[in-house]
């Protein structure tokens, strides 16, 4: 194969070994390369017989590679990333290619764009997301960076990726610098507000109706055949009837409450403070996973504070259909909060992200894939330069439907003591966005009186600021 491979993968973990794997059964040639042996000698087995190839060094590599090459990283992010770099630079040529599919941070891609720039070597940072999975059958896809690059690896990025029931490919160009890595980021943290929510209203069943989880599968199973269609939504079903072996219990019965995250959760709360973009609900969900950690903590807490033991009368339908529209409406907002978020982030890095095609890319292979997406998508057909999905038409009144199921299910869940921060952030958010005014006024009076702030005033123009002398002294 030397010199004719079409793509080479380094990093031949689970997703670098089955993305490539993907792509050889879409009539790519590929080569691929991992310092560990043994992964090498795993991708030599599975792909036996087939147009793949394992190299042995990274010059064996490059020497495989047909002109103008393409490199796809699967490795951790950080470090990793730097040293693959590092080791193929200096085989390589002006006009060859790396690719990063891994959860980089979109600054890291930014940064190596910049100094791989001189060289003439391109440089895209591409989401990938589906999982192991996804990999194999079709990810969704989420490349940016050098422009000139993307004619190049274009046939085989979309011929990989998924496609919706439609048709359309869950592939296309996001934009300049670290702008595919930085969906891919909002993507995450979406996804983690997506969990959390179907986690508390697994809560509600279980605590508060005494449902068994089988019984709670029924019931996400029927959702998912409703506005909830989702990817998470189906899982949870599948997940919930999975039985453990050695006690013949629900095997979600026996796992400990303790929840891990690799980091892109915090980047995406992290990066909508900087921004200055409103993303509670996603923080929150980020944030409960943390006190989850405080497992012994937590412990020791519920035997001071014992539940609040109020008794509240539920009739089982209605309350399973009001949960299903809180649900709902939270998670309406918790994507408005992510494509504010990326609307901001476009606004500040001048990426020209189109928002409607990134739900498109969302459709099929991610992890948040849902037919949900679909209306976000008309959503910004209809008014491409949209604020806020809340403002939609048809978001808008699917809340104003929810609302009363919504707002009762929280009041309930608060007064049994069962704990929904993710729900409750998601209408925390409604609440203070459909607020024609908010206290903030109040605020900026403090600001002022302690620090002399300024404030503007409801009878000037915006941009004119006034101090007043509070009288306050030496309090």
């Amino acid at each position: 194969m030397t010199g004719t491979a079409d793509i080479g993968i380094v990093g031949l973990g689970v997703m670098g070994e089955n993305l490539a794997i993907n792509m050889e059964s879409q009539g790519f040639s590929v080569v691929g390369f991992d310092l560990d042996e043994s992964k090498r000698a795993s991708f030599a087995h599975r792909t036996q017989g087939k147009r793949a190839l394992a190299a042995e060094s990274p010059e064996a590599f490059v020497a495989a590679l047909a002109r103008p090459r393409r490199i796809f990283m699967m490795v951790p992010a950080g470090r990793a990333v730097d040293a693959v770099i590092a080791t193929f630079r200096p085989h390589l040529h002006p006009g060859d290619v790396f690719i990063d599919g891994g959860n980089t941070h979109f600054t890291d891609t930014e940064r190596r764009i910049r100094e791989l720039e001189a060289s003439g070597i391109l440089f895209i940072g591409s989401g990938v997301s589906g999982g192991e999975e996804g990999a194999l059958k079709g990810p969704s896809i989420m490349p940016g960076g050098n422009a000139s690059a993307w004619p190049l690896v274009k046939p085989i990025l979309q011929g990989i990726a998924a496609r919706t029931p439609g048709g359309d490919i869950c592939c296309d160009w996001i934009g300049s610098g670290g702008s595919g890595h930085f969906v891919k980021m909002v993507h995450n943290g979406i996804e983690y507000g997506d969990m959390q929510m179907i986690c508390e209203a697994y809560a509600l069943m279980d605590r508060l109706l005494g449902l068994s989880a089988d019984e709670i599968a029924d019931v996400f199973t029927a959702w998912n055949q409703g506005e909830l269609d989702s990817y998470l939504v189906d899982i949870t079903a599948a997940v919930l009837r999975q039985k453990d072996e050695a006690t013949g219990r629900p095997l979600v019965d026996v796992i400990l409450d303790v929840a891990g995250q690799k980091g892109t959760g915090k980047w995406t709360s992290q990066v909508a403070l900087d921004l200055g973009s409103p993303a509670q609900t996603i923080v929150e969900a980020v944030f409960v996973r943390m006190i989850s950690g405080l497992k012994e903590e937590r412990e020791r807490a519920a035997r001071i504070f014992p539940n609040p033991g109020l008794q509240v009368s539920l009739d089982r339908t209605v309350f399973i259909e009001q949960i299903r529209q809180a649900l709902y409406a939270s998670k309406i907002c918790s994507y408005a909060q992510g494509f504010q978020m990326l609307r901001a982030a476009d606004e500040t890095y001048g990426w020209g992200l189109d928002l409607g095609g990134i739900s498109q890319l969302w459709r099929a292979g991610c992890i948040i894939r849902a037919a949900f997406l679909g209306r976000i998508k008309e959503a910004f057909d209809r008014d491409p330069a949209l604020a806020n999905l809340l403002l939609d038409p048809f978001f808008a009144d699917a809340l104003n439907q929810a609302q009363a199921a919504w707002r009762s299910v929280i009041s309930t869940a608060i007064l049994s003591g069962t704990a929904v921060p993710a729900m409750t952030s998601a209408l925390t958010y409604f609440d203070s966005y459909r607020s024609e005014r908010l206290p903030a006024n109040l605020l900026q009076a403090q600001r002022d009186a302690f620090g002399a702030h300024r404030y503007e005033r409801v009878d000037a123009p915006r941009g004119q600021f006034f101090h007043t002398d509070w009288g306050l002294g030496n309090r």
